[in-house]
């Protein structure tokens, strides 16, 4: 009896989310007046919303990480006065090394992890 608790649950999870997605889909017809176009003009709307989000997300993945790199630097400038290189190449040889010795099947990790930190 359990089990059927269980799914049920989770079914009623799936419902929630499906209409929570079709409450968003709703409002954003409403708001931009998208349910007054017609089939093909929807299709173009929506390709050229997805075109931009994809885009977004995709700069973001690409390029945040490096951005995030660059403000921490300018950080530790201001606070301490001089490069982070030296503290960052301290804290990744401890950490390599700590890695490198706790087993063979980080290995790789660690080596990943450390060319990343000398491309960064």
């Amino acid at each position: 009896m359990s089990s059927t608790s269980s799914s049920s649950s989770s079914s009623s999870s799936l419902e929630k989310f499906s209409k929570w997605i079709q409450l968003k889909i709703y409002q954003l017809e409403v708001t931009l007046a998208v349910y007054m176009f017609t089939p093909a003009e929807k299709v173009v709307f929506y390709s050229i919303l997805f075109l931009i989000s994809s885009l977004t997300c995709i700069a973001m993945v690409l390029y945040f990480p490096q951005h995030v790199s660059f403000i921490v630097g300018r950080a530790w400038f201001y606070m301490h006065g001089d490069a982070a290189e030296g503290a960052v190449r301290a804290a990744l040889a401890k950490t390599t090394g700590a890695i490198l010795s706790s087993g063979t099947g980080k290995n790789i990790a660690a080596e990943a992890t450390a060319t990343f930190v000398r491309e960064l």
